[in-house]
């Protein structure tokens, strides 16, 4: 047998292809804004993680070009090394008291954020405690790590109380959570998981990727939501959401984040942010401390998006944030949705089977503060349309 056998026989997306239904890798040829081009075509976007649309706005293009303009585009090593500029360490402190942490630290991406935290910390005879719905970063990282892994139901409590009850009270602990799910669009239930953390000797770590600039008072997560940012141990996010660029970061104790500058690989070994990302995210994170209502027209746009489809008898789940999905529960039928949506103009991001149970596959929403209701509307009335046309509402 060869390698190679496995690669040659894959042949789900050619068949996709063939029928004209492969939904993936689509080339967009404009800025990611409400709408979008593809294919020649301006469909509006429902499908981005940019929920506070800033990734146009011109305070923040203007920064990255600056930034560019003196640093460069590139820093050509790692922060270990040769790759540490001083917007670096700005933006650290920034994020840190954002937070309400004593430190924070910079990585390439927040794939690598969870990577290096997760693997970085935990050890041989020490437990990694992970909701089943967590972001296949925290998964990775979990991998890469000398933890034991033990896994609980997603957000159910009492499922998470099995799991800490049996181990050992003295032993290491640390469970990870997202804040938001991304593709439930629930949230985490962190005043809960503090009391557990603290009956059964534990650390606590939220992936806020997709609950900063989202939750919270300035778009601060999911601590700062439930005023639990003391009780938080660790507080991680990305930066290729509401802050509008890519890389992603880590913030704790002094002392943690100090280990974490010597052990987390994905650190050490990678090549640092660029300076255009850097300060595109030091002009976003000025926007959300200074723009508030910019949270408030994401929420409102959120509210009017799941009233509408929920009163047409779709299926949102538990969804309480800007991400909503319409569970169909048929990989057949969400991606000829998808395809029917994008010929009326509409993008959205159909998950199908193995990513979630086969009963629970979906067609996921996800809204910004610069869409408008006349968008949400057409959207509304697309959605309507073609969900009788499936014949999924």
């Amino acid at each position: 047998m060869d390698l190679f056998d496995k690669c040659k026989n894959f042949t789900a997306a050619k068949e996709l292809e063939s029928v004209g239904l492969y939904p993936y890798f689509q080339p967009i040829a404009s800025k990611q804004d409400t709408e979008v081009i593809i294919n020649g075509k301006k469909v509006l976007m429902l499908g981005s993680n940019s929920y506070l649309g800033l990734t146009v706005h011109p305070k923040v293009k203007e920064a990255a070009i600056k930034a560019t303009e003196k640093y460069g585009t590139g820093c050509a090593g790692s922060r270990f090394l040769n790759g540490t500029l001083d917007i670096h360490e700005e933006l650290e402190e920034r994020l840190a008291a954002f937070v309400k942490k004593e430190k924070a630290l910079l990585f390439s991406t927040g794939f690598q954020a969870n990577l290096g935290a997760i693997a970085g910390l935990m050890g041989k005879g020490e437990y990694i405690i992970i909701d089943k719905s967590d972001h296949a970063s925290i998964v990775d990282g979990t991998r890469l790590s000398f933890g034991e892994v033990k896994r609980f139901i997603h957000n159910d409590m009492n499922s998470l109380e099995r799991v800490l009850s049996s181990l050992d009270y003295e032993t290491p602990k640390l469970i990870v959570v997202d804040g938001v799910y991304s593709m439930d669009g629930d949230i985490a239930n962190l005043p809960k998981l503090v009391e557990l953390k603290k009956q059964y000797n534990a650390r606590i770590m939220v992936d806020d990727a997709h609950s900063m600039g989202v939750l919270g008072k300035n778009g601060r997560g999911t601590a700062n939501y439930f005023d639990l940012e003391d009780e938080t141990d660790i507080i991680m996010a990305t930066f290729s959401k509401s802050f509008a660029s890519l890389g992603g970061f880590i913030a704790a104790d002094a002392y943690v984040i100090d280990y974490l500058k010597h052990f987390a690989r994905s650190l050490i070994f990678s090549a640092s942010i660029t300076p255009a990302s850097t300060a595109a995210v030091l002009a976003s994170l000025d926007i959300m401390e200074n723009e508030p209502e910019l949270i408030e027209k994401l929420w409102a746009n959120t509210d009017r998006m799941r009233k509408g489809v929920k009163d047409m008898g779709y299926n949102t789940g538990t969804s309480c944030t800007p991400i909503i999905p319409l569970i169909i529960g048929d990989n057949d039928k969400v991606l000829k949705m998808r395809r029917m949506l994008f010929d009326k103009g509409l993008f959205v991001n159909p998950v199908v089977s193995p990513a979630v149970p086969p009963n629970q596959t979906l067609v996921r929403l996800s809204l910004m503060a610069t869409h408008t209701f006349e968008q949400i509307d057409y959207a509304l009335e697309k959605l309507y349309e073609i969900g009788k046309a499936v014949d999924v509402i």
